[in-house]
């Protein structure tokens, strides 16, 4: 299985169409919070804006927004700082795993140096948050506030977890909800928020992005195995050869004999494949299953997403929702 073909591609995109003209604005909004008087942050904000990237969190902001009844300006905005915070994060990811392309292009790091970068990302998180002050809403600022602390704990403690090959699939799952998951929760909560609605509601709404975060990171991890170069924008093996070890390799390791596992330890230690090659780690994972047992995993999150909004009414919004959650197992990309 070195290919994992997707049959939802269509479906998936239907989120998107709920809100295409609105992602237009996020994206003029962008464009808008991306300029400094600094010249290397607005060259930074640019050449990131025109790198691309699916603009899901944004849209996540605005569907729930139109889910809960809210038409407002705000969901606009809101939707643009989420996705500022989440390009800060994808910044200061590249500079600690020292990454060298990002989406397929240059990233940052090595293009404009460490220091640069982690500046530009600083400045990123602050601009965010000055434009969500500007709503005046203490509620989603705690939001923000909070899922903000959680996403920088996660980068230390995926620090501690380098080259770890002793990690539990608890620890994984812990890793993944403040690395990803969380911000995929406040995103849905922000919308619920907008709209005023019930706490009750929010909830479930934060249920089921915290585990649409947890599905889409699974495949993330997997698609780092599976998936090539030209698809990820990226060299497939990343995560391993940076030491990171996730879901499949966490599964790999409880299955695999003591020689086997020695393979992944000389790859850690090596920071890299030079005496064990990457198709000997993919040829286990084939042979252990661990790559089915992964998405087996990711499909109990995107159905626990489903479940999540069991009670909430009918809407194509809605609707919207739950073919997502359905699509991000099924994704190549």
């Amino acid at each position: 299985m070195r290919h994992l073909a997707s049959t939802k591609t269509e479906t998936g995109r239907e989120i998107f169409d709920l809100v295409r003209a609105d992602l237009a604005k996020v994206e003029d909004e962008l464009s808008r919070q991306s300029v400094s008087t600094v010249r290397p942050i607005t060259e930074i904000g640019q050449y990131l804006q025109l790198s691309g990237g699916k603009r899901l969190r944004p849209a996540l902001v605005l569907v729930s927004a139109k889910f809960c009844d809210y038409e407002g300006s705000a969901a606009i905005r809101l939707g643009a700082v989420m996705e500022l915070i989440h390009t800060a994060t994808l910044i200061h990811d590249d500079v600690i795993d020292e990454a060298e392309t990002r989406r397929g292009r240059p990233s940052t790091n090595s293009r404009w140096g460490n220091h640069t970068s982690v500046l530009a990302g600083d400045w990123l998180y602050m601009q965010a948050f000055n434009t969500a002050l500007a709503e005046r809403n203490f509620r989603i600022l705690d939001v923000l506030i909070g899922l903000t602390q959680v996403m920088v704990e996660g980068e230390l403690l995926q620090l501690n977890q380098l080259r770890r090959a002793d990690l539990t699939e608890d620890d994984y799952l812990d890793l993944a909800y403040r690395k990803t998951a969380c911000l995929f929760s406040a995103c849905l909560r922000v919308g619920a928020l907008l709209g005023k609605k019930s706490e009750e509601f929010e909830l479930k709404l934060a249920s089921y992005g915290a585990n649409l975060g947890l599905a889409f990171q699974v495949i993330d991890d997997l698609l780092d195995f599976t998936s090539s170069e030209q698809t990820l924008g990226k060299p497939i093996g990343s995560d391993l050869r940076e030491g990171k070890i996730t879901l499949p390799l966490i599964n790999l390791l409880s299955r695999c004999r003591a020689e086997e596992a020695g393979k992944i330890a000389s790859i850690l230690s090596e920071g890299g494949f030079y005496t064990v090659q990457f198709d000997e780690i993919l040829d286990l994972m084939e042979q252990y299953g661990t790559l089915e047992t992964a998405r087996t995993k990711a499909q109990h999150f995107a159905r626990l997403a489903g479940r999540s909004l069991e009670g909430l009414p009918k809407s194509p919004y809605k609707d919207g929702l739950l073919s997502l959650a359905e699509f991000i197992v099924e994704r190549e990309y």
